[in-house]
């Protein structure tokens, strides 16, 4: 059976399908490798172009905006719809981009350095996790993907009733605050994020053991994707918070 992933774009069910296991042309490591580093050099370049636009003096937030609600729609899309992968991942890419580029210079223009140093934390954990889970350290049990899961599930309700809330002008409380408490919510979100790589690890494995079709690659970067864009988000979150206490 394959295992289960806390990312919500890469579920079991994914695999359960009787067209997908011919053996021909089937999905690798490799291949999702080089699916993912092609997704994320898209993404970046889609990034530091709003970037630039920003520090140019252009007004980013139709972009924002734009490439918030086109990654969503095209996210969905390529969870229900994998055969689309090929096709809609690299437009994804350019629109989380967008949205990814005009975030980071909003908080590079309040705190210098900032979005240097959660890049460098995202890639150090990623490849920190990787390292663990290609060494046994980290084993992807089914207890560990419940919890994971369990977790993941927690923050997105509290997210979701934050937004819902904030509409009404309530704010919840020490979520978005940089008292000690409003950090430790951060660092908890972190590591949950975190761990979502070792289920996205565990389940791209497997799907390539049993010999998934080809297009699964691009699902599956885009799966991984969408983990490291979350940590990376969450540690701009954190490193902010840290930084207005000084």
């Amino acid at each position: 059976m394959i295992g289960r992933s806390g990312n919500p774009t890469l579920k079991e069910s994914t695999f359960n399908r009787p067209d997908q296991f011919s053996g021909l042309n089937a999905m690798t490591i490799g291949g999702t490798v080089n699916k993912a580093f092609i997704t994320l050099i898209i993404l970046v370049g889609s990034a530091f172009s709003t970037w630039m636009l920003y520090f140019d003096g252009s007004n980013v937030v139709p972009m924002a905006i734009g490439g918030a609600i086109i990654g969503f729609i095209l996210a969905l899309i390529v969870s229900f719809v994998p055969k689309a992968s090929p096709y809609l991942v690299p437009v994804y890419a350019i629109a989380e981009g967008m949205f990814l580029g005009a975030i980071s210079a909003q908080y590079e223009t309040v705190y210098h350095g900032i979005t240097l140093q959660a890049s460098l934390l995202t890639m150090g954990v990623f490849f920190a996790l990787l390292l663990a889970y290609k060494t046994k350290l980290i084993k992807a049990t089914e207890n560990f993907k419940l919890g994971v899961i369990a977790a993941t599930g927690g923050i997105a309700l509290v997210y979701l009733l934050s937004i819902v809330l904030g509409w009404f002008g309530v704010q919840i409380p020490y979520l978005h605050e940089s008292t000690p408490l409003g950090i430790g919510i951060s660092v908890v979100i972190v590591i949950v994020a975190a761990l979502n790589l070792v289920l996205d690890f565990d389940f791209i494995e497997r799907g390539a053991e049993r010999g998934a079709p080809k297009y699964m690659e691009w699902y599956g970067a885009f799966g991984l994707m969408v983990t490291l864009v979350w940590l990376y988000l969450e540690m701009l979150r954190l490193l902010a918070k840290i930084a207005s206490r000084d």
